[in-house]
């Protein structure tokens, strides 16, 4: 791509948003996400599409303006009901979020999809990037890692309502109460945890940044029933492609099994904050945040492998 002077943030690295630098000096952030249904309930689903979509606003450090909808529907196939009830729960989780949406774009599609263009702004001092964790730096996570598996498991008719409900639940909160819990603090990196999985966004951190990090397994929590469901087999295609392109850059203990490898690996909807920063402030944003923010890790020196899940 031809460089252009405005653009602060573009396809040179693995940020989580855009970012351009208006002719007054503000930094304009930009990403859109979207995706087909993951959960039976159409409002539900377009809270979780929204939700997913603004966390990488949040991600950059950014403040939501405002948001356009992506739309693929197979309008002469289900009804209209179904499509509308979708955008409510998008437009309900943008007014959560203090933004409006002003218009967006639509497609007749054979399986319905749904999701956001979200434009932010925040002062370029205080954008966040992946690439700035530092050795000494401890890592935290704001959610519990599984929405892949259950999410495969919703689709095979297997989910236990219990897991169900804490999926929705945390696939559908903001990740603006972590982003407000870090301000004024001196954040090293962040990231979202979505697709990739967690071992996928931290590979991208850690060699962005040049330095290795160190995962403890047992500090990882997940949803309810998660370990269950994976070791009957409900385990999300992606997330075996995920371990597979991890495995060069990650160096297991032993002890873990391939299951446990595939937890870490798994491919996440609307996950949390991935985010790196001293201890004490780490220590301050919990106190904050409260104990959904769990100390996974720590950021060591750069050895041969990007990451050492013990």
């Amino acid at each position: 791509m031809q460089p252009h002077d405005s653009v602060v943030v573009g396809f040179d690295g693995s940020d989580d948003a855009a970012a351009v630098r208006l002719d007054d000096g503000k930094i304009l952030v930009q990403s859109v996400d979207f995706f087909t249904p993951i959960v039976d309930d159409p409002y539900q689903f377009g809270q979780i599409a929204a939700a997913n979509a603004l966390s990488d606003i949040y991600a950059m450090g950014g403040k939501p303006l405002f948001a356009l909808n992506i739309v693929g529907f197979p309008i002469n196939d289900l009804p209209k009901s179904i499509l509308t009830e979708i955008l409510q729960g998008g437009a309900d989780k943008a007014q959560e979020a203090g933004i409006p949406i002003v218009g967006g774009h639509s497609v007749d599609d054979k399986e319905p999809k749904y999701g956001l263009v979200v434009t932010g702004e925040v002062d370029e001092a205080k954008m966040w990037r992946n690439s700035g964790a530092q050795v000494g730096d401890v890592l935290v996570l704001t959610k519990a890692l599984g929405t892949g598996v259950i999410a495969t498991a919703i689709k095979k008719g297997v989910a236990p309502e219990e897991s169900i409900e804490a999926a929705i639940e945390t696939m559908s909160t903001l990740n603006k109460g972590a982003a407000d819990a870090l301000d004024g603090l001196d954040v090293h990196a962040v990231t979202d945890v979505t697709g990739f999985g967690l071992l996928g966004h931290l590979k991208e951190m850690c060699q962005g940044s040049g330095v290795s990090a160190k995962i403890n397994f047992s500090n990882l929590s997940f949803l309810p029933k998660v370990r269950d469901l994976a070791e009957a087999g409900i385990m999300a295609g992606g997330t075996r492609r995920n371990l597979e392109y991890v495995k060069k850059y990650v160096k297991f203990d032993s002890a873990l099994s391939e299951l446990d490898q595939l937890l870490a690996a798994d491919a996440q909807t609307s996950g949390g904050l991935l985010i790196s920063l001293s201890k004490d402030n780490a220590e301050i944003f919990i106190n904050t945040f409260g104990p959904d923010g769990k100390i996974i890790g720590r950021v060591i020196q750069k050895e041969s492998n990007s990451i050492s899940l013990v």
